[in-house]
């Protein structure tokens, strides 16, 4: 399997993939959470990693006794807000360069402006809602940086938007993730959790473009 079938792979069967992983690596599981979150976050040309499921199974894993819900709720909260004060620095000394790059393999110009244009729209909430939108999470800490936020400014709402969606999501995993109803539907929950966030997040883009 090459790297680009494992990782779509990875993203719809997440589950198994990081029970797979703690069976075979035990602790070492933490480190790989942390990289995947602070990655995702923190680098615009990793915008396709799991985000919200990768949340929602691991605190399915920690349900089950797998792994230490107080640690991993920890350690992803550091990844995700180091990893949006990362892409802010690099998108405040980009700057104005951005708009001159094209599409890329390297560089999704589409999810760029999306985030853009929900910026546009929700101004520094967007850092909190976007925590919810896949490539608009990604992307909207760099357009801040971008779009010369006031840095104090951007952390808190950085911040915030951390908490809420680390310790939302995770504990939303870890008291329900291994209910019997949602471990026989937890393929649809995924799917779910991948798919509604990017249609609200078009749907945005879409409603400022036309109010612009």
């Amino acid at each position: 399997m090459d790297a680009a079938l494992f990782l779509i792979d990875f993203i719809l069967h997440v589950d198994r993939h990081l029970a797979e992983f703690v069976a075979a690596y035990g602790p070492w599981v933490y480190a790989l959470l942390f990289l995947i979150v602070f990655v995702e976050t923190g680098l615009v040309v990793m915008p396709f990693l799991p985000g919200d499921s990768l949340l929602f199974v691991t605190g399915a894993l920690a349900g089950a006794g797998l792994i230490d819900i107080q640690l991993v709720i920890v350690l992803l909260l550091v990844a995700a807000i180091t990893g949006d004060q990362v892409n802010f620095t690099i998108g405040s000394r980009v700057g104005q360069k951005v708009w001159t790059w094209e599409q890329s393999r390297w560089f999704n110009r589409r999810a760029f402006e999306q985030a853009h244009d929900f910026y546009e729209r929700h101004g520094g909430v967007t850092i909190i809602i976007a925590r919810f939108m896949p490539f608009i999470r990604t992307f909207a800490p760099f357009v801040a940086g971008v779009a010369a936020m006031d840095r104090r400014r951007f952390t808190l709402y950085n911040v915030v938007g951390a908490l809420i969606w680390v310790v939302g999501l995770t504990l939303a995993g870890y008291w329900f993730g291994n209910m019997e109803w949602v471990q026989r539907n937890l393929s649809k929950i995924i799917w779910a959790l991948i798919i509604i966030p990017g249609l609200i997040a078009i749907f945005g883009a879409w409603r400022a473009r036309r109010a612009g």
